[in-house]
């Protein structure tokens, strides 16, 4: 399966790993854990064997792969744009190369003759054999049923990828890494964009999983249910500790861990303050300088012996930017409609939003919620209808793939494109309250964990003074400390918000006044009936 030995990250100055040994085997299911930016998603990506994009991180150590590794990332616009959904995910295990060599073999055997023909035939017959090894008979149909499990329906099956919402692409990514089979699976945050439906699906599938998994996820019901074993990675300390234990088990004896460690603390300052006493007072005497040097050199010893205390993680000062003045309607948009191919997305959508309006969109998995938020965004034209922009519009866009950053740039040139009237100090100040600081913004975006590019996101927010700011999923990828940040950056928001998401607290912090239902295009008053309607959509 997978096996690391002695393995160091580091990027630029920052130490995120050092020396650490673990595996992946056969009934092992872990969930890596550990704060936003701890180094958990560059972690996976190495397990994966994925090549930093950008050479910003440096290791050191062994990772040894004996088998199939299905990996999930945060970023789901990989494959050929062209493909069909269905495609895509029958492709992991190789079948259609094998169904193309069959047709190969057929068309062989249909224009040769002789000797050619005959050894046509006995192709054919080794790929049939391939074929139904790889369980090619029943791969449609194994497929459709983890992509319906998941809240793929048979019409976005046969869509190409290009046609698909961010979601969508991302729940087509993980029926791929599920369908494949692999001897170990790595999902990396596997719930987002999934219905509540879908998330009770996915806590037994991984329960009865055959193989083994590392999974990263903040969804603290699925690790209770589904993992036997805890990685922990500790941002303070550089340290990545195993816990063989389930979750509940492992919450009590990392508590315990703490404890011990800041006794052990506590007791060697106690001595070291009685060595650095003591020689202090023997270093005026020239007769006992060579003793004070040794007390004073054993308090270090003694500080250095001992595990540094667990520091209280910092969180992100997530806050939403003052709205600048604007008219009484400042956006709204007129009987948009929206095709992709033949597939209907929009409707004859009217919607206005007024200043200072709260608005929550719902629909099931492909209503259509991310498009008309792209729409409004200007990021895509509606094939009729049109997007009006009233008196002194201001936009703030939060896209749930995080489109709206440039991957190539570092996190500072992100930035400093959406702020061009602050200078370099103001930029990373704000930088700052965002828990970018030092080498942190020299980083590329490319190599950002998904809850650090949702912080990035969110700080070229706050320079922008928008408005009106249209929400995708933004509670996606963050810890419950950034979460609860950002549940408060909503709640004290003056200007208008139009928002997408499976997370009931996020509305409750919004207090929307109205709601929009897709893809009917119905809208309502809002009533705290709709809340249950939140996580089924």
């Amino acid at each position: 399966m997978i096996n690391v030995s002695d393995l160091s990250i580091r990027i630029g100055a920052r130490t995120l790993v050092q020396h650490a040994s673990f595996k992946v085997d056969k009934g092992m299911r872990i969930g890596l854990v550990g704060r936003n930016g701890a180094g958990k998603t560059t972690t996976m990506r190495l397990l994966a064997g994925q090549e930093d994009p950008r050479g910003a991180v440096e290791t050191s150590g062994e990772i040894h792969v004996n088998g199939t590794v299905g990996y999930l990332s945060q970023d789901p616009r990989e494959g050929d744009a062209e493909q069909t959904a269905q495609q895509r995910i029958i492709e992991v295990r190789g079948i259609d190369k094998i169904i193309a060599r069959i047709k190969k073999a057929e068309h062989e055997m249909s224009t040769q003759t002789g000797a050619r023909a005959q050894k046509a035939m006995e192709k054919y017959v080794r790929l049939d054999h391939e074929f139904t090894v790889a369980g090619g008979w029943a791969a449609n149909a194994q497929a459709a049923q983890i992509a319906a499990s998941l809240g793929i329906s048979k019409e976005q099956l046969a869509q190409p990828l290009n046609t698909l919402s961010g979601g969508q692409r991302r729940r087509v990514e993980l029926a791929r890494v599920l369908f494949s089979e692999a001897d170990v699976l790595l999902l990396d945050e596997p719930t987002n964009h999934l219905d509540h439906d879908s998330i009770l699906w996915l806590r037994d599938y991984l329960r009865a999983y055959p193989g083994g998994f590392v999974v990263i996820s903040h969804d603290v019901k699925l690790l209770d249910e589904t993992v036997n074993q805890v990685l922990y990675l500790d941002a303070n300390r550089g340290v990545l500790d195993p816990y063989h234990m389930g979750w509940q088990a492992y919450l009590k004896q990392r508590a315990a861990d703490e404890k011990r460690r800041r006794a052990q603390r506590a007791t060697a300052e106690k001595k070291a303050a009685a060595l650095r006493a003591q020689g202090e007072k023997m270093r005026a005497k020239a007769t006992k300088a060579v003793a004070a040097q040794q007390m004073l050199r054993r308090a270090d010893e003694l500080l250095a012996q001992v595990e540094p205390e667990t520091q209280i993680e910092k969180v992100a000062n997530l806050r939403f930017p003052d709205p600048a003045p604007c008219g009484k309607v400042p956006l709204e948009a007129e009987s948009i409609t929206k095709s992709y191919g033949s597939l209907d997305v929009l409707m004859g959508v009217d919607l206005a939003i007024d200043r200072g309006a709260k608005v929550v969109v719902l629909g099931l998995n492909g209503a259509g919620k991310t498009t008309l938020l792209r729409v409004l965004a200007g990021v895509e034209e509606p094939d009729d209808g049109k997007v009006v922009a009233g008196h002194g519009l201001k936009l703030g866009y939060y896209a749930q793939e995080h489109e709206t950053l440039d991957v190539h740039a570092t996190v500072l040139e992100n930035l400093a494109a959406v702020a061009p009237d602050f200078d370099d100090t103001k930029v990373r100040n704000v930088l700052g309250q965002f828990l970018f600081t030092g080498d942190d913004v020299e980083k590329p975006a490319a190599v950002l964990s998904g809850g650090e590019k949702t912080r990035l996101a969110l700080a070229t927010l706050v320079v922008s003074a928008a408005n009106v700011l249209l929400l995708d999923e933004p509670t996606n990828n963050l810890d419950p400390a950034s979460r609860d940040e950002i549940l408060k950056a909503l709640n004290s928001y003056e200007g208008a918000v139009v928002l997408v998401t499976h997370d009931p607290g996020a509305v409750q912090a919004l207090n929307p006044d109205r709601v929009l239902l897709l893809p009917d295009a119905d809208e309502d008053l809002w009533s705290d009936d709709y809340l249950d309607l939140v996580t089924l959509t």
